[in-house]
Order: C-alpha cells, then sequence, then structure tokens
C-alpha cells in the first residue's frame, strides 16, 4: 500500500490517462529526461516506455528515492537522486541538452519554477519544461495582461518562458485525493533576449516593489525604483496607473533603467 507525507505535499498522480496525456506533450524519444518528484514512478514508467537517452530522477524523499533505486536498479540510463530540488544544481548536470517534466508539490511549486527562471545561463540547456501546479497557482503564471490572474509571477515567467500548451487534472486522477484541481503547462524557454536585463532578480525586485501597492497609483513606488530623468525615458507611461495596468514590457524596461543606476 502506498504512503504519503503530507508535510512533503505528496499527492501521486494514478490515473493512467492523464500520465499519457502528459507524456504525449513531446517527443521522449533518444532525449534526456529529467523528472522532479517521481514518487513511485507511474509517470517515470511510461517516460521509460518512450526510450529516452537518459533519465535523472529528483526525490527528496528518502524512502521514495531508495524503492526507486531498488526499482530501476538494472536500467543503466536512469540515475536516482534523493535530493531537495530546491537546493539541487540542475545546471550542473553533464547534459548537453534535457527536458523538464514535475508533478510539483503545491506548496514548493512557485519556488521551484523561480528557481528554473533564475538559470545563470540563459538561454539554457533544457528545451522544454512540463509541469503540475495548482489551478490557482498556474492561472497567475499564464495570467494574461489585464486578466484577473495577470500579476508578478505572470511577468517574471512571461520574461524566460513561453507557454505551448495548458490542461486542467482533476483532483480524482490523484491518490491521496487534493482538495483542489490542477494545471499542466508546457513550457520553452525564449531564446532570444529583447531587453538588456543583466539579473533576473532585478525584475523581481521591481515587480515586488510595484506590487507592494497594487491597489494603488505607481507613482510613489516607481519613484523608490528610478529618478524623474528615468521615468521621462519610458514612453507613455501614465504615473496614475495602477500596477496591473502597465504591460510586462513596460516592467521590462524599468527594470533595465533601474540596473543602470
Amino acid at each position: 500500500m502506498k504512503t504519503h507525507k503530507k508535510s512533503l505535499g505528496q499527492n501521486f498522480l494514478v490515473d493512467k490517462n492523464i500520465i499519457i496525456k502528459i507524456i504525449n506533450l513531446i517527443t521522449i524519444r533518444k532525449e534526456n529526461i529529467i523528472e522532479i518528484g517521481p514518487g513511485d514512478g507511474a509517470l517515470t514508467d511510461e517516460i521509460l516506455k518512450r526510450q529516452p537517452a537518459s533519465l535523472t530522477l529528483v526525490e527528496k524523499d528518502f524512502n521514495l528515492a531508495e524503492k526507486l533505486k531498488t526499482k530501476y536498479s538494472n536500467n543503466k540510463i536512469i540515475k536516482v537522486f534523493n535530493a531537495d530540488i530546491l537546493k539541487f544544481d540542475l545546471e550542473k548536470l553533464n547534459k548537453k541538452k534535457f527536458i523538464i517534466f514535475g508533478n510539483l508539490p503545491y506548496n514548493i511549486s512557485s519556488q521551484i519554477l523561480v528557481k528554473i527562471l533564475k538559470f545563470k545561463k540563459w538561454p539554457p540547456k533544457f528545451t522544454d519544461i512540463i509541469f503540475m501546479f495548482q489551478k490557482e497557482l498556474g492561472e497567475k503564471i499564464v495570467g494574461k495582461y489585464l486578466s484577473l490572474h495577470y500579476g508578478r509571477l505572470s511577468i517574471l515567467s512571461n520574461f524566460r518562458l513561453k507557454i505551448l500548451k495548458k490542461f486542467l487534472v482533476s483532483p480524482n486522477c490523484f491518490w491521496p485525493k487534493p482538495k483542489v484541481t490542477s494545471m499542466v503547462i508546457h513550457f520553452k524557454p525564449k531564446l532570444k533576449k529583447e531587453f538588456n536585463i543583466k539579473k533576473i532578480d532585478s525584475l523581481e525586485k521591481v515587480t515586488n516593489i510595484i506590487f507592494s501597492n497594487k491597489r494603488k497609483m505607481i507613482n510613489k513606488s516607481l519613484k523608490k525604483i528610478l529618478s524623474h530623468e528615468q521615468i521621462k525615458q519610458i514612453s507613455n507611461l501614465k504615473l496614475e496607473l495602477r500596477p496591473s495596468d502597465l504591460k510586462p514590457e513596460i516592467y521590462y524596461k524599468i527594470t533595465e533603467l533601474f540596473e543602470t543606476k
């Protein structure tokens, strides 16, 4: 019988149809795959059927990691790391390019996404990311300008990732059954740099300051970040607007200027 740890946000995906739907988002054959939080290997088994070149599993739960090592002990293409993904350096894995899958723990899923957005090398080695989030968080990630869910996370995500596809997953597809619906999102990294932002940390700081007063006009917040002369360099910027009224491109321009201070 399966056991789960609530502290690690474990909900095992058990619906075979959804597993196949996730796998079918991308061609796996002869690709290097990294799976975050494989659990008991339900998704892993299907990935293996598609004959990847290599498969790296990163599992925080010691007992599950040991079971995976035993389960796949005869398979030479698999490496199992018993590690916390937030402390694990994905960039140092010696892969020419790779694809990342993850049925992420709800309690740290936004941190995992931001960790990947902050990769030092960009364009990165990964070609695709397929992640499962809580629906509420997923909507914040994909939230378009002027939509209800548009905000800091969508501005950060949009800077480095493009969304190819998304779909919802019912709580009935998991054990134990979560109280919320999930969302699978397929991302690809943006390869061209449209704005000269040196550090994504700067964009994170800018959005944090401006959205800290999200119902108020941007006037005061913007003056904490930029000088009067810099503000004048942003064309068509109205200081009586609220944070959600600014296009992502305006935030990227503000960040460019912020880095020149």
